[in-house]
């Protein structure tokens, strides 16, 4: 007899689920104050002056004239603070320009929506609002979503919404408490691939095999970054971010080489998932339709099917992680000489390293989830529905 979970009560377990590891994760959480510094919304209202900061110095000599013809000018405009403590006043604040600045910034105009930062009694420009028209996008991407996916949207969204919570809201507060980033990173793993898979498919022998697989696949992945980590002698210093990280003045000092763990198993979960998922879904179709089926065969058939979807799974992993550092390495392979530097420096040496061991959570979550799903689905004769 099949398992029957009420769709109302996984999602209620995911949340409660969710609120425990936050309030967990929360213990002894490390946040970075900074009592004289105050960040408000801010609608500009108008310009006041312009100032052309050459014309405030006398230049000695050759150098001060090269240093004046950079230093730019100040704008001075009126805001409206729409958020802090001080909302509702209108305050007076600078927006900086120089010719040291390989960008120059949008200048403001009257009506611009912006984010204000000040110190002690001054105001000054900290770039335009960029959350609301990103907000804008989001909505039209989750009406996208409902509109062709209808129900199954709607579990997407709530699946994708989990997710976020779950690595914003445990993961990365728990790095930040102390807690041990190893268990963490696949604690979120095993609930996200659950969680995901269970609202998506419901709870039944389609899920559980894929679950299963996706799970078998990201521990492919972890365990291939534990060893490499020793064989190539990793110190998870990779940039100046990870040397702020181990600055940072908590308690227990940050693992950076669990860092890097934790991104490459977070990060390929994704792709593993659809993986896992595609062929956990094809192989149930074949067996509804085909009735008598042997396991040997349904087995082959989601090798079949799993070399069909491994080219472009493995591209899509490696691609993403490219994309995601390619200002990175222009920078690197401009002022680099050696190509054998290059691919030895750390940076470079983990970028690829997540891509390997992702695309290798791939490759064996292909065959093993076959393996789960022949093993599941002829275990007994399946009932109408099941």
């Amino acid at each position: 007899m099949k398992i029957r979970i009420p769709y109302l009560t996984t999602v209620i377990v995911s949340v409660l689920l969710l609120l425990l590891g936050h309030r967990i994760a929360m213990q002894d959480l490390f946040v970075f104050t900074d009592h004289h510094q105050e960040h408000a919304r801010a609608k500009v209202l108008g310009i006041v002056e312009r100032i052309q900061l050459a014309d405030q110095f006398e230049p000695f000599d050759e150098f001060d004239d090269f240093f004046m013809s950079m230093v730019g000018e100040v704008i001075v405009f009126e805001a409206e603070l729409r958020s802090g403590g001080q909302r509702g006043q209108i305050v007076r604040a600078e927006q900086s320009f120089s010719d040291f600045l390989l960008v120059t910034p949008t200048e403001v105009s009257a009506g611009d929506s912006i984010l204000l930062v000040n110190f002690g009694e001054d105001w000054f420009f900290n770039g335009h609002i960029r959350s609301n028209r990103l907000l804008i996008l989001g909505i039209l991407f989750a009406i996208s979503v409902l509109f062709f996916g209808g129900r199954k949207g709607f579990n997407t969204i709530l699946s994708l919404g989990l997710t976020c919570a779950a690595v914003f809201a445990v993961f990365i507060p728990s790095i930040l408490s102390g807690k041990n980033i190893y268990l963490m990173a696949m604690l979120v793993c095993v609930y996200t691939t659950t969680m995901t898979l269970l609202l998506i498919m419901g709870f039944n022998r389609k899920s559980l095999a894929a679950s299963v697989g996706c799970l078998s696949g990201i521990l492919v992945a972890g365990l291939i970054t534990l060893v490499m980590d020793r064989v190539l002698f990793l110190t998870g210093i990779l940039d100046e971010h990870s040397r702020f990280l181990i600055s940072l003045p908590i308690g227990t000092p940050i693992n950076l080489k669990a860092i890097i763990f934790g991104g490459i198993i977070i990060g390929a979960m994704g792709a593993i998932m659809d993986v896992a998922m595609s062929v956990a879904s094809s192989l149930w179709e074949i067996k509804e339709k085909a009735g008598t089926i042997k396991f040997e065969t349904l087995f082959r058939s989601g090798l079949n099917i799993g070399r069909d979807i491994m080219g472009s799974m493995a591209n899509t992993l490696i691609l993403a992680y490219i994309g995601s550092s390619l200002s990175v390495v222009l920078i690197l392979s401009v002022y680099t000489n050696s190509l054998l530097e290059l691919l030895n420096r750390e940076m470079i040496v983990v970028e690829i390293l997540q891509a390997l061991a992702g695309s290798f959570g791939i490759l064996f979550a292909i065959p093993l989830t076959a393996f789960f799903c022949a093993s599941l689905y002829l275990r007994r004769k399946e009932q109408p529905g099941s």
